[in-house]
């Protein structure tokens, strides 16, 4: 009985709340007299969306949209860093993606609310020519200058890596430069997710390229991103494995444990032992993957939270391509994993709930953003020491979670 009611209350809850975002989507935003703008400003009504939620899915603090109005129709790819205790957001946004327009946003969380969007990057290369953005990653290293990378390019097989550094939180950022190797290499940076840092000082970047075939490789930096060289990959026979866009967990015995989003229905892992030098040949896991971007985090408490959509690209009832739902699952070793969440879920084939990025910060929370529909970034908040977790015997989502 108690599964059940915990059941009707998130199902409940979320079809309440996709009801409410899709009529504020489709109709100007409504607040109290009391917040209204005092003019019809896009800035303004940025500003004053701040679509606080509440919630009674276990562990979620809250759930708001990092814009409700922005100067382009789409958006997709966000990350997110914490920067002296506070938040820095940024996708890509522009008329629709490999569009020439497309730019690389920031947002910051200041003082509680979310700034307006600003455009710090793009593609362009000459009055004439300008190329699309893609999959911006944020990253603080210890003691470093904040990091913002992301790809310019036609395509994914056809880009190549930037990066931009800020010394002031991301207020202000240098004059981007390509990402090249001291042999001369084009580098691609992070692909999706963000690095981590070891013990010694040492970022490790998990990386993909998508050109002859989708094949994973790890770049690094010894000197908080200042410099970059591969150090690992491929991991993966394309012809074999076809594998892009990892994550990277660690654990306490000094093992990495790398994710990635695969054409195989399932996400694939593999695993080093020596600090990201040589890693296990690359196989699938026990969770299902629709061609889709995950993300993962190590919790303070040793705990591995990671975010994706628990779907096959061909399953009935999950949305478009899979990712109508998107989902959270924590495990102690990385090989065992338990259900926590559905975070969104929605079948329908134009609505999708894609590409996450997550991490803790300093107060413990646990914060995700993703894209929903194309449209908007959502920012949702975690308390992992309040999460229910259920078994998922051979990979199935517990039908007592929610779709």
């Amino acid at each position: 009985m108690t599964d059940l009611l915990l059941k009707s209350c998130i199902c409940i809850f979320g079809i309440s709340l996709n009801i409410s975002i899709q009529m504020d989507a489709e109709n100007p935003l409504k607040s109290p007299k009391s917040m209204q703008p005092k003019n019809n400003s896009l800035t303004n009504r940025q500003e004053i969306c701040k679509q606080e939620q509440p919630s009674c899915k276990p562990g979620v603090v809250l759930e708001e949209f990092v814009f409700c109005q922005a100067p382009f129709p789409s958006c997709h790819a966000a990350t997110i860093a914490e920067v002296k205790g506070e938040l820095i957001c940024s996708f890509f946004g522009g008329t629709a993606e490999r569009n020439p327009d497309v730019g690389i946003w920031i947002s910051h969380k200041f003082n509680g609310k979310w700034t307006p969007v600003v455009e710090v990057a793009n593609g362009v290369e000459t009055p004439e020519l300008r190329y699309p953005t893609w999959n911006p990653v944020l990253f603080q290293p210890r003691g470093g200058d904040l990091l913002l990378f992301y790809k310019v390019g036609p395509s994914p097989s056809q880009w190549w890596g930037m990066i931009t550094t800020s010394s002031d939180g991301g207020w202000n950022w240098t004059e981007p430069k390509r990402i090249v190797a001291e042999n001369g290499q084009m580098l691609i940076g992070p692909v999706k997710n963000k690095p981590i840092q070891l013990a010694d000082g040492t970022i490790l970047a998990p990386s993909s390229r998508e050109d002859g075939g989708w094949r994973v490789h790890v770049e690094a930096s010894s000197d908080n991103g200042k410099t970059w060289a591969t150090l690992a990959g491929p991991l993966n026979n394309p012809s074999d494995r076809n594998a892009i866009q990892p994550t990277l967990l660690t654990y306490p015995n000094g093992h990495i444990q790398m994710l990635c989003r695969s054409q195989e229905g399932k996400i694939l892992e593999t695993w080093s032992r020596d600090g990201g030098s040589n890693w296990s040949p690359m196989q699938p896991m026990i969770l299902p993957n629709p061609n889709s971007g995950i993300d993962g985090v190590t919790l303070a408490d040793g705990r591995q939270l990671l975010v994706y959509n628990h779907s096959t690209r061909s399953q009935a009832g999950m949305g478009h391509k899979g990712r109508g739902t998107l989902n959270v699952a924590l495990s102690r070793d990385g090989k065992s994993w338990k259900a926590a969440l559905v975070l969104e879920y929605e079948d329908r084939p134009d609505r999708q709930f894609s590409y996450p990025s997550v991490i803790q910060t300093a107060d413990g929370l646990v914060h995700i953003v993703y894209t929903w529909h194309r449209k908007r970034i959502k920012h949702v908040v975690l308390n992992p020491a309040e999460l229910k977790t259920i078994p998922m015997p051979n990979g199935q989502w517990p039908e007592s979670i929610c779709p």
